[in-house]
């Protein structure tokens, strides 16, 4: 039976007079989901569920893109907001929480010897770059992943517009995997890369010493070693990838996950480089917010106490283990990434491109009260049960996708608009 979005398609309409695609992000917009065959705006969410204003529910395997770790409504992490709340949100001097919220981080994270906090990613990866500059008084970067809007990073995409020709010209990519592409990007810019940037983990896991191979350059080079933890922050391991993988870094940006789905993100990392935010300026009224340091500190303390990553790891390898058993993946579909954070690989069929075919899945998965966008953003609220229903969903759907790929009339059972692609990073 196919859903209503009624509600969800004027409220687009009367969203899009006020704000720009009608959503604050990407990644939540009518582009990552097919128009008139999706919904578009979440009413609620209570675990590892939400509805949207039609009413409709669905197993939530998008999560917030990652930034809810322990689920919608935990009742620690909201009981710590509630009782912040009736003190105060933001002060005039600094909250005591600023500090104790530090302190946890500086346990956990083995390159945390200081923490900055800030709201979101392009924040403080972008304040990372800045201290990077200022540590080796070089100006180049080199990049590897995603790492926010700032002018510094997307300058390096297909979404460049609005940002300088000087300012791309000073970012670099390289490829994971592949330490040859970063020792050329050493050599064609005369050693002055002040700064290696990268996840420390995405689809393919490091080979061949990979990490260390990076941070090894970047000592021999005099660069500073950056490990975007945005989204492998917590979920691999309590002290984040580098923790995992056993590779320290010089800093470290953590954020999604951290607070539980309140605006937080911190940077961290050695003391020497992080003691020079006392000389460039990373300021900012909302840094010291109360609310979500409280929310960090109480979703750190339940990950501590639940064995958070532990819990990630379990039921990522369920998924990964139930999905190798599915009969019908055929050529067309693979699942890629480490247990924690893993990725639906859609090749391209007979007839009809990956995009097309994932946004006939994601219609049809909504159809099944299942809500993704290509990747299995689990949290400690999934359960066994939950991931079971998405694997039944894929036996049935891959078969059909197959079939109708074969037969040239999967494009024609799109209810909806085919997704957009915002642009390509991994």
């Amino acid at each position: 039976m196919t859903p209503s979005y009624e509600n969800s398609m004027q409220w687009l309409e009367r969203a899009e007079k006020s704000i720009p695609l009608g959503s604050q992000t990407f990644s939540k917009s009518k582009m990552s989901l097919p128009l008139g065959a999706a919904p578009l705006f979440i009413e609620k969410g209570l675990g590892s569920q939400v509805w949207d204003i039609d009413g409709n529910q669905y197993t939530d395997f998008i999560n917030g893109l990652l930034c809810i770790s322990l689920g919608y409504q935990d009742p620690d992490v909201d009981n710590a907001i509630r009782d912040q709340l009736s003190s105060g949100i933001s002060f005039s001097l600094p909250h005591k929480l600023e500090a104790q919220v530090a302190e946890l981080l500086v346990e956990l994270i083995p390159c945390a010897e200081m923490v900055r906090f800030a709201k979101n990613g392009s924040d403080v990866t972008s304040a990372a770059i800045r201290l990077a500059r200022a540590y080796t008084q070089k100006d180049h970067i080199a990049v590897c992943g995603y790492h926010g809007w700032q002018d510094w990073y997307i300058g390096s995409t297909t979404r460049n517009l609005g940002v300088p020709a000087s300012t791309q010209a000073l970012t670099h990519k390289f490829t994971y995997n592949q330490i040859d592409t970063l020792e050329a990007l050493f050599a064609d810019t005369n050693n002055q890369i002040a700064a290696v940037i990268l996840e420390p983990v995405n689809i393919a896991p490091p080979e061949d010493d990979f990490l260390l191979k990076v941070q090894q350059l970047c000592k021999k080079h005099g660069a500073v070693l950056i490990f975007d933890e945005m989204i492998t922050g917590f979920r691999y391991h309590l002290g984040g990838a580098q923790s995992y993988f056993g590779v320290t870094p010089d800093l470290a940006t953590f954020g999604k996950g951290l607070a539980n789905g309140a605006p937080l993100s911190a940077l961290v990392g050695k003391k020497e480089i992080m003691m020079l935010m006392n000389d460039i300026f990373f300021s900012g009224t909302f840094g010291g917010e109360a609310l979500s340091l409280a929310a960090a500190k109480a979703s750190l303390q339940k990950m501590i106490a639940t064995n958070f990553a532990n819990d990630i790891w379990q039921k990522g390898e369920y998924l990964i283990n139930g999905f190798n058993q599915l009969t019908s993946c055929g050529d067309m579909f693979e699942i890629k990434g480490l247990a924690p954070w893993t990725f639906l690989q859609i090749n391209p069929g007979i007839n009809h491109c990956p995009i097309t075919i994932k946004s006939w899945l994601i219609q049809e998965l909504c159809k099944r009260n299942i809500l993704f966008i290509g990747s299995h953003n689990l949290s400690y609220a999934h359960s066994y049960a939950e991931i079971d229903a998405l694997l039944t969903c894929y036996q049935e759907l891959f078969a059909q996708a197959q079939q109708f790929d074969a037969d040239n009339t999967l494009a024609a059972m799109l209810d909806g608009q085919v997704i957009e692609n915002v642009f390509k990073v991994r």
